[in-house]
């Protein structure tokens, strides 16, 4: 399949429907609309978003059913990289080739630009206006809540803060990005599914496939923090190496985390053995996922 085209035409989709949920800039207080814009719609892949569309395609739904919560999904993760990106965590300059938001509207607004995009989601997800049982946007409010706080995303980021400069093993290293990374792509993909009726193998196949592309999504952007190229990858290379990260190519090297990828990229595989070319996307997707360079 034409994946670019793909990607390019689901971009134009989540991004339209991205600037007709956030607030408009000059809605009051306007500096924390400008921080909550400014970082969303700075671009960037959304690979997340796009997975949760993918998902939906899958299993034969219309993607229209899943787009309020792809939104979501996206909020959650921008929300993520604000406070990431905080001289208190990650301290970084740069993000997507822009300044971080910190940098351009002072810390206490990108903490509450974080803070607002954290719950403009679960509004958006609540919101559902297409014909989507209540039960159902139940199931995604709750599935996307666990992928973020303390069974997910939030207690990784904190599990990765205390291992900074400890020696760490492999199954450590993959809790903590299980968590961190894995969950909210794991829950996008689900998600996907949930909101197009799939059924609990169905489920539990988009579950094993978003497991699988997490952990390749995770040691590829290890990895490229050792051998990228900072102008594609929109931010310094080096930093997880000047901060003492625990990541996969200072534990296992370069070559034995390319080949871990390659292995969860097929598993991720074997995972939709049991789907047709409406999975293709998901396919095409989970190779670029290994292959990218940014």
């Amino acid at each position: 399949m034409d994946l670019q085209g793909y990607l390019d035409d689901r971009c134009r989709i989540v991004d339209a429907a991205l600037d007709e949920y956030l607030p408009p800039e000059d809605h009051c207080p306007s500096a924390i609309c400008r921080a909550m814009r400014y970082s969303v719609m700075q671009g960037g892949k959304r690979i997340r978003p796009i997975l949760t569309l993918a998902g939906c395609e899958a299993v034969g739904g219309d993607q229209k059913s899943a787009l309020p919560t792809a939104c979501a999904i996206e909020f959650i993760h921008t929300f993520s990289l604000i406070h990431d990106d905080l001289p208190a965590l990650d301290n970084d300059d740069f993000r997507r080739g822009q300044p971080t938001s910190h940098r351009v509207f002072g810390e206490a607004m990108a903490i509450l630009a974080g803070d607002a995009l954290l719950t403009l989601a679960f509004e958006t997800i609540a919101g559902h206006t297409t014909d989507v049982p209540a039960e159902t946007v139940l199931r995604v409010v709750n599935r996307v809540a666990t992928a973020t706080g303390t069974e997910g995303m939030v207690i990784g980021e904190a599990a990765d803060i205390e291992s900074e400069g400890k020696q760490v093993d492999l199954d450590t290293l993959r809790s903590i990005h299980s968590r961190k990374t894995g969950a909210l792509i794991e829950a996008a993909v689900v998600c996907g599914g949930m909101l197009s009726g799939a059924s609990e193998a169905q489920l539990n196949a988009l579950s094993a496939y978003g497991r699988g592309i997490g952990l390749a999504f995770q040691i590829t952007d290890d990895i490229l923090d050792v051998v990228g190229d900072s102008a594609k990858l929109g931010k310094t290379v080096g930093s997880d190496v000047r901060k003492k990260k625990a990541t996969y190519p200072a534990i296992m090297g370069l070559e034995k985390s390319e080949e871990l990828a390659k292995t969860a990229l097929d598993e991720a595989l074997d995972a939709l053995s049991g789907f047709d070319e409406r999975a293709d996307a998901l396919r095409a997707i989970a190779r670029f996922v290994v292959e990218r360079e940014s």
